[in-house]
Formats: structure tokens, sequence, C-alpha cells
């Protein structure tokens, strides 16, 4: 398939676990792929894995500057000619109960994952409106509905959905579509920093009885962000192995 030949793809959070999923899949269907991250050690080694024939860039961006941020897209747009996607997976944890989160772990928690997202989106906008042309993707999770101990990333992930919503609303006349994706239990780096048991537990209550791979999310990305998914805009799309069904009576 080449369905992303002369498009432009940015995602942040690209160094490692979904964002790099995604950006190997864009690249492996003729896309242009910006990366950016805050680790610029993992981010070198992310360019080096994506196919070397791929039009790629490698940036480090922290998404909580909005000047960095909007000097990114700018150096995107200018270097690659455009801009057709952005997929805003960057995000961090910082669980803990409600009364024991502290202030900054609240602020850096919201920072990242939704005033990012926002910051991202809002550069991505301009550029998108320009060409007539954009898909937004944002990153949500199966949390998003309320979780324990998750009072900051739940906060974090259900602005999100607002977001999208919002974006799909303002963007519908200009040709830009809006979605997120949620992700259920997906094998990356934050999932294996759960320890076994909870893992072992958690993907019990999974009725496919197993958790999904990196490539899944990417090729949920993978259809939103087409031509095809033209008319899809501002959904959710839970991507869990059916977790947020939530369980049946046995």
């Amino acid at each position: 398939m080449n369905r992303y030949h002369g498009r432009v793809v940015a995602i942040t959070g690209g160094a490692q676990g979904l964002g790099l999923a995604m950006a190997t899949r864009f690249a492996a269907e003729g896309a242009a792929v910006a990366l950016a991250d805050v680790n610029d050690r993992v981010l070198a080694d992310a360019a080096e894995t994506i196919p070397h024939d791929a039009e790629l860039r490698a940036d480090v961006v922290d998404v909580t500057d909005s000047a960095r941020v909007d000097a990114w897209i700018a150096e995107v747009t200018g270097t690659l000619g455009r801009l057709d996607v952005l997929v805003n997976n960057a995000g961090i944890i910082r669980d803990n109960r409600v009364e024991d989160i502290t202030d900054d772990d609240w602020h850096a928690v919201l920072g990242v994952s939704l005033t990012g997202g926002f910051h991202c989106a809002r550069a991505a906008f301009g550029p998108m409106k320009r060409q007539g042309y954009g898909r937004i993707i944002s990153f949500s999770s199966m949390s998003w509905r309320g979780n324990f101990g998750q009072a900051n990333y739940v906060a974090a992930k259900a602005g999100i959905v607002g977001l999208t919503r919002t974006l799909a609303l303002e963007g519908a006349r200009h040709g830009i579509t809006a979605n997120a994706i949620a992700p259920g239990l997906i094998e990356t780096p934050m999932l294996a920093s759960m320890n076994g048991a909870a893992r072992d537990k958690l993907t019990g209550k999974v009725p496919m009885r197993h958790t999904g791979r990196p490539e899944d999310i990417a090729e949920a990305a993978a259809f939103l962000a087409s031509e095809a998914a033209g008319y899809v805009t501002g959904v959710v799309l839970d991507v869990d192995g059916g977790l947020s069904i939530g369980s049946s009576i046995r």
C-alpha cells in the first residue's frame, strides 16, 4: 500500500512505543515523517529503525513549550512542504491516589497530554486550513471514563476527548478531521512498568484474553489518517480487545 505517498505526518512522542510503531507504518506507506520527542538519544535510535528510504526528520520538542511547538510545525512545513497528519501521542503518567497527587504531578501530566496536544493542534490548524486538508489524531485512553489512582491522567485523557470533538467541529468546513484513539492494554514501555501480577489481573478482564500490540494501534491510526476516513470525525475509537464494553455475567 502507498496511501501516504506525498503526505507529511508529524508524530509527537514518536521515539518509542506507539509513536514509533505509527511512524514505521506511515513511512512504510510512503509518508514523509516528522518525529518529535524530548529524549534526543532515544529519538536518534528511533530514526535508525525506520526504513532509510523514507523521508524523515527527528526533532527534540517539548510539547509543553508552545513557542517550541510553533517553531517545530513551521520547520516541518518549511522543509517537507506541507502538513497532512498530526498525531498527538506524547504523554506521561504520575499515578497516585487523589490525596497524594502533588501539584507538580498534576500539572506535568495535564501539561504533556492535554496542553501539549492543544499546542500542537493549534499550530497545525493554520497549515491544514490553508491547504484545505488535514487529519488530527489525538491519544486518549480507556481510562478516560475514570480509573482509580489516575485522577491527573484521567482528567488529561477525558480532556483530549473534548478537545477532539471541538477540533472536529471547527475543522469540518476546512477539510480537517479530528479523532481520538483510546488504547487498552498495549505492549508498550508504559505497560511494561506495571508489575506482573497487576498486568495479569488486567489482562484477565480483556474479553479477547490478551494484550494488544503497538501495530494494532498503528493500523487504527493509518485508517483514521487516510483519505478513506474523510467522513469520520469527532469519534473516540477504542482499540482495547473489548475491555471498554464491560464484563458480562457468567
